[in-house]
């Protein structure tokens, strides 16, 4: 309490001139108190037959007699030595949203960094080891956390600085000795930076697909003002037209005019419903890059690694990635039609049951972008595939960074996952294909399949609701050693063309198309879907144990340029 008693009465102690505190303090006649130096120099400053108080203005003649206030010199001494320090050290005591220094004892101070080796926070007096000892100059430091435990292995109780791709999770060098042995393991940093990469990958995608939306946006607007301006028009060559019909056309006027006022609002709204929902998804799309960037600049490689899953996937847009306006004209055709009635239907339009028919040009706003036919159209919709353990069967050993499954005659022990095929050789991907996607697999094997699927596919059993092409949430193209085949929900097409170890896929998910190729040195089409499709896809593959020979079996999703 002492402490902030002195704090508080600090103010009574200050230059009103420099306003902080006194300094070789003096009092002058009218009982007011300075620096010695301040006094000076405003007196200074002054007529100089003058002499006034800067506070109460009192003057003084002659020029009074500086001298050093000792009583007052040392009280300020003592607040200096006391409440001003008390002021600094509480500054510097950790609060009840800080991280603490983990060496202070008693009272903690704040932590400035922590330590990711030693898996402590240190605050500045405790760090200066780290900044001094040559040993400790290497530790990894960082931002204060709060979560340093989060690093420790539950089992172990080590650092855990090596990260399991097999499983998808931080472990320690213990880990690798038992429950992970023999799994595929890399040091945290490598798969951060590889994830890092994924991250930056998907701004991109973000960044591009603001832009292109931006650019719909504003042709909406341009689409708006065009129905607009054409629709005004139509309304004033109607009236003129229907003026000289004089009474007979009067009525009929005024049923033209709500048809189009109709129409225009009809297509306007229509037109800014899309421009609407555009413009949530540009808001949606920033709010998803904020929280990448924020991941993004994350210096903890376990706290990457351990958020990192939980983001949500990108979603494909519910919209056009591109819209096309066409030149149309709106409402021009009601001019003309108007025009030619004028002279013929002076009698016509006695009869009650004619009608003038609104004859106006719809605003097709989403018209989808052609569909590629060259390799090079196709490969700009390259997507990176890798395959989900948790779906593998226990027979497919996943390598290359889960890219490739290849058949294994021993079971894997792989730990029990409700998405995983526990009959047919099969795997799925991790990633969740909408909107174009287009990914190549070389294969090895004369028993390969290629396939495509929906998420709830069946996984348990033998059954055809569990195999790729033999059921209505699946299609799959069989590669034999000589021949192709195609099947979905148990029909199975004959397909001819050149055979090839690597088969090419291309998805447009909106528009229901799925293509085979066949890639070598030209790229050949196999097989076309045109479809309806209700959910995302996985891309999938199944190794057929019927046909299992001594040789290499295995499918691998290739890295395109």
């Amino acid at each position: 309490m002492a402490q902030r008693g002195n704090q508080m009465d600090s103010g009574k102690y200050s230059c009103s001139i420099c306003l902080d505190l006194l300094k070789d303090p003096v009092t002058i006649p009218c009982g007011h108190s300075y620096c010695m130096n301040c006094i000076k120099d405003h007196w200074d400053g002054e007529d100089q037959r003058i002499h006034s108080c800067p506070q109460c203005r009192k003057e003084f003649i002659p020029r009074p007699k500086l001298e050093k206030n000792i009583m007052l010199a040392e009280l300020v001494e003592d607040l200096e030595k006391t409440g001003l320090q008390a002021a600094t050290a509480d500054h510097c005591y950790a609060g009840h949203e800080d991280v603490t220094c983990s060496v202070c004892p008693g009272r903690k101070l704040k932590a400035v960094k922590s330590c990711l080796v030693c898996l402590v926070s240190y605050c500045e007096n405790h760090l200066q080891p780290h900044v001094d000892v040559p040993g400790l100059k290497k530790h990894k430091l960082v931002n204060p956390s709060k979560k340093l435990q989060q690093n420790i292995c539950p089992h172990h109780e080590e650092v855990m600085k090596i990260f399991c791709r097999t499983d998808q999770q931080c472990i320690c060098y213990l880990c690798t000795m038992d429950e992970h042995k023999n799994h595929e393991t890399v040091p945290a940093a490598a798969e951060r930076a590889e994830k890092q990469k994924e991250l930056q990958e998907s701004r991109q995608q973000i960044h591009q697909r603001i832009q292109d939306q931006e650019k719909d946006v504003k042709l909406l607007q341009q689409e708006v003002e065009a129905i607009n301006v054409s629709a005004d028009k139509a309304v004033e060559d109607s009236e003129k037209i229907f003026t000289e019909l004089i009474r007979l056309l009067q009525e009929r006027s005024s049923d033209v005019k709500q048809q189009i006022r109709s129409q225009q609002e009809t297509e306007v709204s229509r037109v800014k419903d899309v421009q609407e929902k555009l413009e949530q998804e540009i808001t949606e799309l920033k709010r998803k890059d904020a929280e990448l960037e924020q991941l993004s600049h994350t210096e903890d490689h376990t706290q990457f690694l351990l958020n990192y899953p939980s983001l949500p996937a990108l979603s494909e847009s519910t919209h056009s990635s591109s819209i096309n306006i066409r030149p149309l004209r709106h409402f021009e055709d009601v001019t003309a039609a108007v025009s030619e009635l004028r002279d013929k239907l002076k009698d016509v339009l006695r009869d009650p049951g004619t009608n003038i028919k609104l004859a106006v040009t719809g605003v097709d706003v989403l018209l989808s972008e052609p569909e590629p036919k060259t390799r090079d159209e196709i490969l700009k919709y390259s997507k990176k595939i890798t395959l989900d353990t948790n779906t593998a069967n226990r027979y497919l050993v996943l390598t290359e960074g889960n890219r490739k499954a290849t058949f294994v005659s021993s079971c894997l022990p792989y730990p029990d996952h409700p998405d995983r095929f526990t009959g047919w050789s099969q795997v799925l991907s991790r990633e969740s294909l909408t909107g174009r996607c287009y990914w190549e697999v070389e294969k090895r094997g004369i028993h390969v399949y290629i396939a495509v699927s929906y998420k709830d596919i069946r996984r348990e059993g033998w059954s055809d609701k569990c195999q790729f092409g033999s059921n209505c949430k699946s299609w799959s193209l069989y590669c034999g050693r000589k021949t192709y085949r195609f099947s979905h929900n148990n029909i199975k097409t004959p397909v001819s063309g050149p055979v090839s170890s690597r088969i090419g896929v291309y998805l447009d998910h909106r528009a229901g198309i799925l293509c085979f190729y066949s890639v070598s040195e030209a790229m050949t089409l196999l097989h076309r879907v045109q479809t309806t499709f209700t959910e995302p896809l996985y891309a999938g593959v199944w190794l057929d144990l019927s046909f299992f020979s001594l040789s290499e079996c295995s499918s691998e999703f290739i890295k395109l340029k």
